[in-house]
């Protein structure tokens, strides 16, 4: 039996740049995806419990491996340790490969096994940066259904990141199939319902070989999995942070608003350093007046004061986070004012509850703040009020366990 999926066409490009021209293309034909590339699944009729049951897999199996069953199917888990996942890279079965050639558009794609990739030295990626990435995670519900959140969010944040680094990029539905095709083929390896999440890393890059400094020719979309747990190694205990005041991850007029990769490379010096001494992270400031927060390395920042919540807006410095852009609408829904402005790092060391957002630490209180040598504390050993509040709501709905009012989350069966 096979399985297809519609990829839609994507608009072509101009030959300077790749993001500039309008042309409709037709839909190409659906993917085709072997047999032999579907993920290792066994259903039986059988009342739902646990068992020890030993299935044929794709990958082996060792005798005593947990399978999950619910609802009369029996899915076959990848048998690793689920109760001390971290955040780190996990090898699955199969990644997901879509080509942007030289003079035509995104074509189908396909599932290949995951490994390693073939890139020329020169491939614009590695000479010029030119390269983002998003990242989205799929959780498994009780009834053993997988469901995802908000992916178009992310197809839509990559469509505005490549046309400012000057890439074609896959439209949102096929961004969106890719994905649903990615996990169903890495099915096995979805955490049980509460043991954490599959996270998903799209990746959008210039493959195609340059020299002198352009667009490159040729694109790759790659998507690929791993079963992640908690971001930091706290956990949902509270991070401790530390202001910087003279390194910066972004500038007005730049990229800091997009997911480009060179962002990322920018704060690790400053965060290896942070590290050292004994923090979680590096909160950064502005870099015009040094005085106003804008985000953390890889997370959106809120302050607490008298149950109104605040967080930094967005203007072209501070990424647009999926999480962050969700944590405000659910905090409206349950009656909070919530403030997107400047928030001054005075308004920061006098706050009630400070707390990060972001895909891979989905809600993280900050237990304390540091700045020019004084330390700030906030509350206890755990979440703030208001976080908890958040942070329930908003998890309970990616898992599945409370109505999704918002359509946020799509199911996959």
């Amino acid at each position: 039996m096979e399985s297809s999926a519609v990829l839609p066409g994507i608009q072509q490009s101009c030959p300077i740049c790749p993001c500039c021209r309008s042309s409709a293309l037709p839909s190409f034909p659906l993917i085709k995806v072997k047999p032999s590339l579907l993920p290792s699944l066994k259903l039986q009729k059988q009342f739902p419990f646990a068992t020890k049951n030993v299935l044929r897999a794709a990958a082996p199996v060792r005798p005593g491996a947990i399978l999950y069953d619910a609802y009369s199917e029996t899915i076959e888990l990848a048998d690793i340790n689920w109760e001390n996942l971290g955040f780190g890279i996990q090898s699955t079965d199969y990644m997901y490969i879509m080509k942007y050639p030289q003079g035509g558009s995104f074509s189908k794609g396909e599932l290949q096994r995951f490994g390693n990739i073939e890139l020329s030295p020169s491939a614009g990626v590695l000479n010029y940066g030119q390269g983002l990435f998003e990242g989205l995670k799929a959780y498994r519900k009780q009834d053993g259904n997988i469901l995802l959140f908000r992916p178009e969010e992310n197809a839509e944040r990559m469509r505005m990141g490549a046309e400012r680094m000057c890439m074609p990029s896959p439209t949102v539905e096929q961004f969106v199939e890719a994905v649903k095709a990615t996990v169903l083929a890495n099915k096995r390896w979805v955490p049980p319902p509460g043991k954490g999440s599959l996270y998903i890393r799209p990746l959008l890059m210039g493959s195609g070989a340059v020299l002198g400094l352009a667009p490159a020719p040729e694109y790759t979309f790659l998507i690929y999995v791993s079963p992640v747990g908690n971001y930091f190694k706290e956990g949902v205990a509270p991070i401790n942070l530390v202001i910087e005041r003279d390194l910066h991850r972004a500038t007005p007029g730049g990229t800091g608003g997009v997911k480009t990769i060179g962002n990322y490379a920018a704060v690790l010096k400053a965060q290896s350093v942070a590290k050292a001494k004994g923090f979680s992270d590096v909160l950064y400031l502005d870099c015009v007046h040094k005085k106003y927060l804008e985000e953390v390395s890889s997370c959106n920042i809120f302050i607490v004061k008298d149950n109104v919540i605040s967080t930094p807006a967005i203007k072209g410095t501070i990424l647009p986070g999926i999480t962050r852009k969700s944590i405000i609408d659910v905090a409206r829904s349950e009656g909070f004012q919530v403030e997107e402005r400047l928030v001054s790092v005075d308004e920061l060391l006098n706050a009630d509850e400070v707390f990060c957002t972001g895909t891979a630490v989905v809600v993280s209180p900050v237990g304390s703040v540091t700045y020019l040598d004084k330390r700030v504390s906030y509350g206890g050993s755990g979440f703030g009020a208001v976080a908890q509040q958040l942070y329930e709501v908003l998890t309970r709905l990616q898992m599945g366990l409370i109505e999704d009012k918002m359509n946020w989350t799509v199911e996959l069966r």
